[in-house]
């Protein structure tokens, strides 16, 4: 074997090395969790919400104004795995910013700033940024998503989301876009246990796509977090890909913390 093939070789593999390395989550976010009021779980709900929301919770839900979410996981941007960490801030059902690190032997890279506030979105990576109300619907459905499974009492505190019953295993989610608009999940929960199985919606992936793709928010393995225990992995999928093209572990849950100014920084 010649000496530059070998030398490819080698730095080939030491790349690949400094990818399988997990990183470091990052530090717990510094306020503590502040304890929420709680308020009845309210009546008239479809057959599969309820019964959800009664082994989460019980007869009272928490009330939730703000969530922060700190964990790791891995990320699939452009066809190789990175392994990644992220703080995923949440002014409950209003806004979020998202800060994602791709590391290299636990060292970072790459970092994505997101921010979906006041209703509108953008999205900054090393190499380009977008917006628009493509990336604004895109991102409003992730909003809802992610509080399903971080903060689910979210869904019924918030008087502008609504659920419509389908049958016992499948109930549609109906969330605010907007001022005036509304978006819809499928939500199919598992008899067995309860537990949100899958989210499904139809969600614009870039700033110019001419048109929806379904996209699937999952829960993955058994290990639980928070009150309601939900699954603590969970993974994103565009039907067309047909395969997640992240995983996402929470580590840590901060409810009701103060998040004004934290949440329309940039980093960290």
């Amino acid at each position: 074997m010649s000496v530059p093939i070998v030398i490819v070789a080698v730095v080939l593999a030491i790349g690949w090395l400094g990818l399988q390395v997990r990183p470091r989550s990052f530090s717990a976010y510094p306020q503590e969790s502040q304890t929420p009021s709680r308020v009845p779980l309210p009546d008239g709900l479809p057959k599969p919400v309820a019964n959800y929301y009664r082994s989460a919770y019980g007869s009272s839900i928490p009330v939730v104004d703000s969530v922060v979410i700190t964990g790791r996981g891995k990320i699939r941007p452009f066809g190789v795995w990175l392994p990644a960490r992220y703080r995923f801030t949440h002014d409950a059902g209003k806004g979020y910013r998202h800060y994602i690190e791709a590391t290299w032997f636990g060292l970072p890279f790459l970092k994505v700033n997101e921010r979906y506030l006041d209703g509108k979105s953008l999205m900054e990576l090393p190499w380009a940024s977008s917006e628009g109300p493509k990336i604004e619907q895109a991102a409003n459905l992730g909003m809802w998503a992610e509080l399903s499974s971080a903060a689910p009492s979210v869904l019924l505190t918030d008087p502008r989301v609504k659920w419509e019953p389908v049958d016992d295993e499948t109930a549609i989610l109906v969330v605010p876009l907007g001022e005036s608009q509304t978006d819809r999940f499928v939500v199919r929960f598992n008899p067995e246990n309860t537990r949100v199985e899958l989210l499904e919606a139809m969600r614009y992936r870039e700033a110019n796509s001419e048109h929806k793709i379904l996209w699937i928010a999952s829960g993955v393995g058994e290990k639980t977090i928070g009150e309601a225990k939900s699954q603590a992995v969970g993974a994103a999928t565009w039907l067309d890909q047909g395969q997640p093209w992240a995983y996402f572990e929470t580590v840590d849950l901060r409810y009701n913390v103060e998040v004004g100014e934290y949440i329309r920084q940039r980093g960290l």
